[in-house]
């Protein structure tokens, strides 16, 4: 019984084999995808379609190719819809396209412009329309906004419906109002004092004359700059473990302003230890560069000099003829004593030569002008020194909004690629000014200027001024490395007119012109040679004008030549802190023309630090003597004083006059000497005003004419008063109040000074 079903079972399960067998490959038949239609497409060809899908007639129909074809399509951003199904044997393929742009517009933008906008957005006109590229582009718009400091802006984007699938884009923007520092707070400072370390960061806080700069917006790329600013502050001063905590940004909830906050650790102060300088190299004479070490035992810590000692050090070193040195300061700090000692280190650095200079970045500026600023070229010996040297020199243009300099790797081990990155700016200038002046009146002035002609470097300058007692056209031009030397050479046209009846009597007028040339004859000193040729005329003569002042009426052509040696150390042009400066010249009149004199200029200015950088002290003196040749010095040519050269007097105030009428006639010596107190008010430092007190010491005496109707005194003047500068946005303010303490009888004081001028 047990075989029998055995044999049972085998037969049925044999004869019923067949049966699936047959239905699976029947089913699979049945899912061989015959063909892939394509429906809704409009500018898409099919094929193209097609050529995502993962899948293809003839073969089975898997779900997930189909989905993944499905996914495929979509990212290709050609489609806003797509849907597979499938009917029969057939796969239908359902797509939307996404439109076309036709054009792209911009709306509500005021402060941006719709080609800046253009160039930061990727979408263009004919480039297809999809939802992520819309809001990529609206975020890139929000940070051109918010770059320029205003976090309020918002940017709607608003579509167009146009036939054939087309639309036109349009962003409406509301821009808001600029979002500006409300307030900068400092935590963890002792020992300076708020308003001192708002004065160190480049960010300022918001006030209403900061129409004219952007530093007072708010920027996360200023914020870290002003982190390292910070740090140099304090290192510079002693604090050697100064570290910023944190800097923190906060948007206030209307989104109008930021509260700054920057919490600090100040740590104590050091002083400079033992000094010390070792090398490596037996043929370098330290001793040779002792002399060049800013560091100082006893003095208060300062990572400044020690960066300016390691560049002195390496750029002596390179001019002995070691160009591959490394100097690396050895720091001893002694946290107990809170001393720190210095040892710089001159290290053998690897063989290295220039193989390539690059310069980049220059669309108007011509290569030559930049090449010829670095100290380097190519198959020169590398020289860490001379490349800061050269960036120095390349900001110094003054052309270019960012200079990057870099190096790579050369061909070869003992060669180095130097890379020259710049970015221009503009270097047109049209201004327009006004002015107000107690010795000068009102004054206007037009100049147009150019100071890099051509991408030259060329400097082209013409100006013109009118005011109530001044008339002035001139025109300039310089050429910076004339017949390829480090020579300044230049022009100056001009014409002058000048009312000084109410101080001598008439009227002068200068016209001529002027030959120049400045180089450098070592560091820090310059030397400048000059022939000038004018024709002075005076006239216009009062109606009973002393006879000294008649006897001067008339033309001179005035033929000279002259140089000027200046040495300079001085830390700022505008606001020194530090530093001395000494300017010797002399003008010789005579290379033919009706004058023949000779005229010496000598002065001299130095300033000290008293308390930080804060508080300044200036000691200067000035004198010059003319003496005629063989004749009398005449009227023109004489020296004054008064007004802006020596405070409590009026312009010409002081020196040898007539007696009746009271003209100034001038003198051909002088001497001034100023000592000048400049310091802070208490206000904050973004205002930019500073207080001085000053005393001024000096005379103006001897004249040729021996008419015994002239009063004439060598006596000293003194005078001492306090004054205000004040950097506004309408230009420079300088505002003296002066009291005459020693004069002659003769004299013309003044009590009240005021300067005004701007630029626009």
């Amino acid at each position: 019984m047990r075989v029998f079903i055995i044999i049972a079972l085998f037969a049925i399960t044999s004869l019923a084999a067949p049966v699936p067998f047959g239905r699976i490959a029947y089913a699979q038949s049945s899912n061989i995808i015959s063909e892939i239609r394509v429906v809704g497409n409009q500018r898409i060809e099919s094929d193209t379609v097609r050529s995502y899908m993962l899948v293809a007639p003839g073969t089975p129909y898997d779900s997930s190719r189909v989905d993944r074809s499905l996914k495929a399509l979509f990212n290709t951003g050609l489609f806003s819809d797509v849907t597979i199904r499938q009917e029969g044997s057939a796969l239908i393929v359902n797509v939307v396209e996404n439109p076309i742009i036709n054009q792209i517009a911009f709306e509500g933008n005021r402060r941006v412009d719709d080609d800046t906008l253009l160039a930061e957005i990727q979408l263009r006109p004919r480039i297809v329309y999809t939802r992520a590229r819309v809001q990529n582009d609206v975020q890139r718009i929000v940070t051109v906004y918010r770059r320029s400091g205003r976090f309020a802006a918002t940017v709607e984007p608003k579509v167009i419906l146009l036939p054939e699938n087309r639309v036109d884009l349009v962003f409406e923007i509301n821009e808001g109002e600029q979002t500006g520092i409300r307030k900068i707070r400092f935590y963890g400072n002792k020992n300076f004092s708020d308003r001192q370390l708002r004065g160190a960061i480049s960010t300022e806080e918001t006030r209403w004359y900061n129409f004219l700069s952007d530093s007072d917006t708010y920027d996360p790329d200023r914020l870290t700059f002003d982190r390292e600013l910070l740090r140099k502050f304090y290192l510079a001063r002693g604090y050697a473990d100064f570290r910023v905590v944190s800097a923190i940004a906060e948007l206030t909830p209307d989104r109008d302003g930021f509260f700054i906050t920057f919490a600090v650790e100040e740590g104590p102060k050091y002083k400079f230890g033992a000094i010390d300088v070792e090398s490596e190299i037996k043929e370098l004479p330290t001793e040779s560069l002792l002399q060049h070490v800013t560091t100082i035992e006893g003095e208060t810590y300062n990572a400044d000099k020690i960066e300016d000692t390691i560049q002195k050090i390496t750029f002596e070193a390179g001019k002995l003829g070691y160009a591959f040195v490394n100097v690396r300061p050895r720091v001893d700090r002694d946290s107990e004593n809170l001393i720190i000692g210095v040892t710089y280190e001159i290290n053998k650095g690897p063989r290295v030569y220039v193989e390539q200079i690059n310069i980049t970045g220059n669309v108007r500026t011509l290569d030559y002008v930049i090449r010829r600023e670095m100290k380097l070229a190519e198959g020169d010996a590398f020289n860490t020194a001379l490349l800061r040297d050269s960036r120095s020199r390349i900001r110094g243009l003054d052309f270019f909004e960012k200079v990057e300099v870099s190096q790579e790797e050369g061909t070869a081990a003992d060669k180095t690629v130097i890379n020259v990155d710049v970015q221009e700016k503009s270097t047109g200038e049209l201004s327009v000014g006004a002015g107000f002046s107690t010795t000068e009146s009102v004054s206007a002035d037009l100049q147009i200027r150019e100071r890099n002609l051509l991408g030259r470097g060329q400097d082209l300058r013409f100006g013109i001024s009118v005011g109530a007692e001044a008339q002035t056209i001139d025109i300039g031009f310089t050429e910076p490395y004339f017949l390829g030397r480090d020579l300044a050479a230049g022009f100056d046209i001009f014409r002058t007119v000048r009312d000084y009846q109410d101080e001598s009597g008439y009227d002068l007028e200068r016209t001529g012109f002027v030959l120049r040339a400045g180089f450098p004859i070592k560091e820090f000193v310059r030397g400048d040679i000059f022939y000038s040729l004018v024709n002075e005329k005076i006239d216009n003569l009062a109606a009973f004008a002393p006879v000294s002042i008649q006897k001067a009426e008339g033309e001179y052509l005035i033929s000279s030549v002259g140089y000027n040696i200046t040495i300079s150390h001085l830390d700022d042009t505008m606001f020194p802190t530090t530093g001395d400066k000494f300017t010797f010249g002399q003008t010789f009149s005579g290379v033919g023309g009706d004058v023949h004199s000779l005229a010496t200029d000598v002065s001299y200015i130095h300033f000290w630090p008293v308390y930080e950088n804060d508080v300044v002290l200036s000691l200067g003196a000035k004198g010059g003597y003319i003496f005629g040749l063989g004749e009398d010095v005449i009227l023109a040519q004489r020296y004054n004083l008064g007004g802006r050269s020596f405070r409590g007097f009026e312009n010409r105030g002081i020196g040898p006059r007539d007696r009746a009428s009271g003209d100034a006639l001038g003198g051909n010596a002088y001497a001034v000497a100023t000592a000048e107190l400049r310091f802070p008010l208490g206000l904050p430092d973004e205002y930019g005003i500073l207080g001085r007190t000053f005393v001024d010491v000096g005379t103006l005496t001897t004249i040729d004419d021996n008419d015994p109707g002239i009063v004439d005194s060598a006596s000293p003047r003194v005078a001492a008063g306090v004054g205000v500068n004040w950097v506004s946005p309408f230009g420079p303010i300088q505002i003296n109040v002066a009291v005459p303490l020693m004069k002659e009888d003769f004299d013309k004081d003044e009590f009240f000074q005021l300067d005004f001028g701007t630029r626009f």
